[in-house]
């Protein structure tokens, strides 16, 4: 019923994350000149983890209004017009919500650890 707002929040508090670490490498960058990189910046990774999390966001909505969960008109939710469905919706986002959430963060982090090794391995062959 609810369980894209999990990770829409999580999306939300990652683009506010990123926009300050994007901040912090363009001061990096001014203070020192890098010679070499062998890692892929926590700027473009956090960019990819938004565009997951966004993309899955934006699905579950569309699935979630097709099939008549969702409603233009205040309160956008149908489970929100009784107790007993917004117990059901509570439980859902809690368990199914989360569950996705943390399962989009673990693809990414897996997705981080193989670019930096292509990273490394892409620059060690350069430079033999």
């Amino acid at each position: 019923m609810a369980c894209f707002i999990v990770s829409a929040v999580e999306a939300v508090a990652v683009t506010a994350v990123k926009k300050g670490v994007e901040k912090k490498e363009a001061e990096a960058e001014v203070k020192e000149v890098k010679a070499e990189v062998t890692k892929v910046p926590m700027s473009v990774k956090l960019k990819w983890l938004t565009w997951m999390l966004w993309g899955g966001v934006v699905l579950l909505a569309f699935e979630h209004l097709w099939h008549g969960e969702l409603t233009p008109f205040f309160p956008f939710l149908t489970a929100m017009k009784n107790k007993d469905d917004m117990m059901e919706m509570f439980k859902e986002m809690a368990t199914v919500g989360v569950c996705m959430a943390l399962l989009i963060t673990f693809v990414w982090i897996v997705v981080c650890v193989v670019a930096d090794s292509l990273m490394k391995k892409d620059t060690s062959s350069v430079n033999a």
